[in-house]
């Protein structure tokens, strides 16, 4: 259905949920990396919060501001699924949506550093204002979820509104308003589709959250690729680096493994009611993986040189995201099982043992916990892969 560059209006009708070899289209592939920045940025500033001290202060805004980033984002994505006509009005809006993005990405570092979501939300209101003009054409070109879309329009102007608000609350409040906001911004699209549910293609909605996977772990590579070049230029190329890189790149290979295990578009198919599940249970997947990027920075920063905080610590900076990963799998893909249970007796030990490792990092030192959690994380696959095989046969 997409119109293609020559095309000013196609009629906003509603894609098809079962429209034969959907894929991501080049323009969301783009919007996609308006949140490289977004991303390096607030795991760069959670690795500063860890070296200064101020680790659960930093982690609790990183979660914050991490929402924010990803809510962005999924907006946008469930929106495109059900409704990109991809003329040349639709890809205006997506410019203003990714001009906002990009203003979040810039002010992502202040709520780190002074509790300051100013830039979040003025990003917010740009990609509101082209979000809320994209909803009300959906329902004026659309009258088959036109009550949907018009609650859609209505529920993300208050709801701007209210952010806007919260600027001015006492600081005592930020959490607290914080997450009812972002509780009442989860409850939209459940109050909104009600009873009329948009469109969304299931193969087209697996694929852009992989994708987004896909992005993170690029994340996690430049970052722990960055901190290996600094160490390079300090200290050369030691057996310490070589067993830190390559034990996080089989640590990120098992993770993505895992991902990909499982069927999800055909999940998705079969269980459309599970969508909300699954779409809101990626939040703690995707900051999870993105915090493995600020652990292996850490790692890499400590090897050969006095760390900046506890071996224990710093184990538990690797092992607490790689741990949340393991959980999240498990918990993704428990309900499109195709084929029995998911082997929880695999997934859940290994994250049990991701948290136990640590302990031990006197003993095995920051090295030893990268390899162990490495270790954990390829026999994860192994046992997966061999219970699969046995309840083939």
């Amino acid at each position: 259905m997409g119109a293609g560059p020559s095309r000013l209006h196609v009629p906003m009708r509603g894609r098809s949920a079962t429209e034969p070899h959907r894929a991501s289209s080049p323009l969301e592939l783009l919007y996609d990396l308006t949140f490289v920045v977004g991303v390096s940025s607030v795991a760069a500033q959670l690795v500063h919060g860890i070296v200064t001290g101020h680790a659960a202060t930093t982690i609790g805004l990183y979660l914050m501001v991490f929402f924010a980033i990803w809510w962005a984002w999924i907006n946008f994505t469930w929106f495109a699924s059900a409704f990109d006509t991809d003329d040349a009005i639709y890809r205006v809006f997506t410019l203003v949506q990714m001009a906002g993005v990009l203003v979040i990405a810039a002010g992502v570092a202040a709520p780190l550093e002074h509790i300051d979501f100013r830039a979040i939300v003025i990003g917010y209101v740009i990609m509101r204002i082209a979000m809320v003009a994209q909803w009300i054409r959906a329902g004026i070109e659309h009258p088959a979820t036109r009550e949907a879309a018009f609650r859609y329009a209505a529920g993300i102007f208050v709801l701007q509104l209210l952010w806007i608000a919260r600027q001015f609350t006492s600081p005592a409040l930020s959490t607290p308003t914080f997450i009812a906001l972002a509780v009442l911004e989860m409850t939209l699209p459940v109050w909104a589709e009600w009873r009329v549910r948009s469109s969304w293609h299931p193969g087209h909605i697996a694929e852009r959250y992989a994708l987004f996977v896909i992005i993170l772990l690029g994340e996690v590579v430049a970052a722990a690729t960055g901190a290996m070049q600094r160490a390079l230029a300090e200290s050369g190329l030691t057996p310490v680096l070589i067993t830190i890189g390559l034990s996080g790149l089989v640590l990120l290979f098992a993770i993505w493994w895992l991902y990909f295990l499982e069927p999800a578009a055909l999940g998705l198919r079969l269980h459309r009611s599970w969508s909300y599940f699954w779409g809101y249970g990626h939040y703690f997947l995707f900051a999870g993986i993105a915090a493995i990027g600020a652990g292996l920075e850490l790692a890499v920063e400590a090897a050969g040189r006095e760390p900046h905080i506890g071996l224990i610590a710093s184990g538990y900076a690797l092992a607490l995201p790689v741990a949340v990963v393991f959980v999240m799998l498990y918990v993704l893909h428990h309900p499109f099982r195709v084929e029995g249970e998911v082997p929880g007796r695999v997934l859940l030990p290994a994250a049990a043992l991701a948290l136990l490792l640590p302990l031990a990092a006197s003993v095995l030192g920051v090295v030893g916990t990268v390899v162990g959690l490495a270790v954990i994380a390829a026999l994860a696959v192994v046992a997966t892969l061999a219970i699969d095989q046995r309840r083939r046969d």
